[in-house]
């Protein structure tokens, strides 16, 4: 009966992970898109790095607010809600939850408008050395997207109550809608308002994700009314659960404000630099890596409450090896085929060859802490699963405290570059702790995880023997265009996953038999029935 419940839990997990990775493949497209269509009409200039800047601050309250609380506490304890099939408290909880995030965020706006030329001397002080007419544009642009804290805030919530109720299409696809408005918002609104227009396009695609996610519950049936009963102890779980975490994230918030500080004093174009090599790398993360880990947090939290700690254990496991079976190829791919990457994505108009060059090398360092973050996630996850905050939260903490150590000492002798490697080192040192707090908590996920792992880097190695050795037959054709680029990038890379995906099957992966069965029902219903 375990290993039928294994089974099915296995088979559910990759329906999950499907549906939140075919949505999040249309919104990381979109997404690349959304940074081609920035790169070329405004290309690397310090107007771009002051809409970076005021873009991250309505993202980093958030992040700090509703994206730690969303998977360490209200996740959990809605999955837990639902379980337990008490309609009434459930609905119960969400009236006090809209009433208590909407107020907090509202108040948060208000502050954002008085204190933007506080947050413009925070993270922006170093433009003064280089064009102190950017500190102003800054301000007004951080004053410009505050409201969107409230919508992202609220889309947070409800994206929270759908993955409760284990409903993932319309979350997976609110963020390339979000994407959708700030493709649109260049081309229509530049000529008028220049980088200011894609200001105005974070504040209609951050509403147009919250009120369609809030569709998706309405169609679910679930309907509350407000509530100020803040004495629910599902309420006060969600917060002492959460605590842990915020002080954990309050530190990542100060990192990535000491970083984009540093950053600005290291050029005014250094910014965009690395918003656009960051853009690449979280490409497979959020299709892979976080989608993977999003669908199995209901489930690790169903089964840890139901103290069934083999399908725990299994979920798990299963999780970690399709991440790492999904992830390696990627990061073979960016790390050798970087700068054809960044000449096809992004060169044209304003974006220049100079400017792919400083991306792929800032992308060749992203990529090794890429693949550390890629399983990091997971086992994030799985600890909140658990209800255990405290020590990601803790982990959190080293980590920061690695990449400021490592950041103020490469950044003389390095540059922006020396701010990348901190961040590297930051992904490495918190998954590397995790991993051990894993095998001291849960155990070891058994021996075909640790199998799986080993194919993995064979298959991955010889994958990256081959691209490199195509690359360089290559190299006088991506250097002549970007069509030349685009058939460099095509051919190595194909051929690379080609020769991965047949060393796996030849070293007989079961993810890769999972994977094939899985493809046959999906293509051929009829002959599976």
């Amino acid at each position: 009966m375990a290993n039928q419940n294994s089974q099915a839990s296995a088979g559910g997990l990759f329906r999950s992970a499907s549906i939140l990775s075919i949505g999040n493949l249309a919104s990381r497209i979109l997404g690349l898109l959304r940074e081609a269509v920035i790169a070329r009409y405004f290309g690397t200039e310090g107007v771009v790095s002051a809409f970076v800047i005021a873009s991250q601050v309505p993202t980093l309250i958030y992040d700090f607010l509703i994206g730690g609380m969303l998977s360490a506490a209200l996740v959990p304890v809605l999955s837990e809600q639902v379980q337990k099939k008490q309609e009434s408290e459930y609905t119960k909880l969400l009236g006090i939850l809209f009433t208590l995030f909407g107020a907090v965020l509202l108040l948060l706006v208000l502050l954002l408008e008085w204190g933007a030329p506080f947050l413009t001397t925070l993270l922006a002080g170093g433009f003064e050395k280089f064009d102190p007419t950017l500190l102003p544009f800054t301000t007004m642009l951080i004053r410009l997207v505050a409201p969107a804290v409230f919508f992202f805030g609220m889309a947070g919530l409800v994206t929270a109550i759908l993955y409760s109720l284990q409903r993932f299409s319309f979350p997976a696809i609110a963020t390339a809608i979000y994407n959708i408005a700030l493709i649109l918002a260049a081309p229509l609104l530049q000529k008028w308002l220049g980088v200011t227009s894609l200001a105005i396009g974070i504040l209609a695609g951050s509403l147009a994700q919250w009120l369609i996610m809030l569709w998706d519950v309405r169609r679910a049936g679930i309907h509350w009314q407000f509530s100020m009963a803040w004495q629910h102890p599902a309420l006060r779980r969600i917060l002492w659960l959460y605590l842990p975490n915020a002080l954990a994230l309050f530190v990542a918030l100060f990192q990535v404000g000491f970083d984009r500080r540093l950053a600005s004093g290291a050029g005014e174009r250094s910014i965009a630099w690395m918003r656009y090599a960051t853009t690449l790398q979280q490409m497979p993360l959020g299709l892979i890596s976080v989608a993977i880990a999003l669908a199995a947090l209901p489930r690790l939290s169903q089964f840890f409450a139901a103290q069934d700690h083999e399908n725990y254990r299994h979920t798990l496991g299963r999780g970690l090896r399709m991440v790492m079976l999904f992830v390696a190829p990627a990061a073979v791919g960016l790390w050798i085929l970087g700068e054809p990457v960044a000449r096809v994505i992004f060169e044209g108009m304003k974006f220049r060859s100079e400017d792919s060059a400083q991306v792929a090398q800032a992308l060749t360092v992203y990529v090794i802490g890429m693949l550390f973050a890629a399983v990091d996630f997971p086992l994030n996850y799985a600890f909140y699963a658990r209800n255990n905050t405290v020590l990601p939260a803790v982990v959190g903490v080293i980590s920061v405290a690695i990449y400021m150590g490592v950041a103020l000492w490469a950044l003389p002798r390095l540059g922006y570059i020396g701010l990348v490697w901190g961040d590297t080192a930051k992904q490495a040192g918190h998954a590397l702790i995790m991993i051990a707090a894993l095998w001291w908590r849960v155990g070891r996920l058994g021996a075909q995880t640790t199998a799986s792992a080993v194919k993995i880097l064979i298959a991955s190695l010889l994958m990256a023997i081959g691209v490199y050795w195509l690359s360089i037959l290559m190299n006088d054709i991506e250097a002549a265009s970007r069509l030349g680029a685009a058939f460099t990038v095509a051919i190595a890379g194909g051929t690379g996953v080609a020769l991965y995906l047949l060393v796996l099957f030849l070293l007989g992966v079961d993810e890769m038999h999972m994977l094939s069965q899985q493809l046959q029902r999906r293509l051929f219903p009829k002959a599976n029935r």
